[in-house]
């Protein structure tokens, strides 16, 4: 757990993530697991009707923007094959970041002075679509926060190896069907080494992998300090 360590002693130096005030009373935190009937009962294949159910969810709550998911067993993701069927193999359902449900268009912000790793349009149904993956540096060690299901608008104007300031603006949060077909939200992760990879990381893993997974991709409330979460 040394990226958590890291980053709680940094914790005072990061921005937000969002142009929005995650500990204010618009901000609720949203059940996408079987105990949710809503979600548990509904045919979510269907994007718009996906949408009407977080909306419905948040306006309960007489909330604007739902927050949540992290380490999470959540049962949304049998809406797509992407995520493995459940029947041969263990099926991945259990959530490696922090989700913030919130208007397409919201800017999206870089909590630290960053470098761009990678890009990509993850573009089967119910990935990440729109992918952005920034580099950052603390006391001389490297790491990653991943940011998907973004608009295609700024995405197409990054360059990898682009140096980003803290606090700048450099997506937003997409529509569907470009963001992977889901219903407006960032998905925010951090990741401690990439393995490799480049513009795509898991999001979602396998439940029996959990302690593999979360030392590999901690809290991501780490810096976003949401109360909520």
């Amino acid at each position: 757990m040394l990226l958590a360590s890291l980053l709680l002693r940094h914790q005072a130096e990061f921005g937000p993530v969002l142009p929005v005030d995650l500990n204010g009373p618009a901000v609720t935190r949203l059940d996408l697991t079987d105990n949710n009937p809503l979600v548990c009962n509904a045919d979510l294949r269907d994007t718009p009707a996906f949408e009407q159910i977080v909306n419905a969810m948040l306006a309960a709550q007489g909330a604007s923007i739902g927050v949540g998911g992290y380490l999470e067993n959540r049962v949304i993701y049998r809406r797509s094959q992407h995520f493995g069927p459940g029947q041969v193999e263990e099926a991945r359902s259990l959530h490696l970041g922090v989700d913030v449900w919130l208007p397409a268009g919201t800017p999206v912000l870089a909590p630290l002075p960053a470098r761009v790793h990678s890009l990509a349009d993850n573009a089967d149904f119910g990935d990440y679509g729109i992918t952005v993956i920034l580099e950052h540096e603390l006391e001389g060690v490297a790491f990653y926060s991943l940011y998907g299901h973004l608009s295609r608008l700024e995405w197409a104007l990054l360059r990898v190896s682009q140096q980003l300031e803290k606090g700048q603006p450099f997506a937003s949060v997409g529509p569907y069907p470009e963001n992977g077909d889901w219903p407006p939200h960032l998905h925010f992760q951090l990741i401690a080494d990439m393995g490799g990879r480049v513009g795509d990381f898991p999001g979602v893993a396998r439940p029996s992998e959990r302690e593999l997974w979360a030392a590999l991709c901690p809290d991501p409330n780490l810096v976003l300090q949401c109360r909520q979460l």
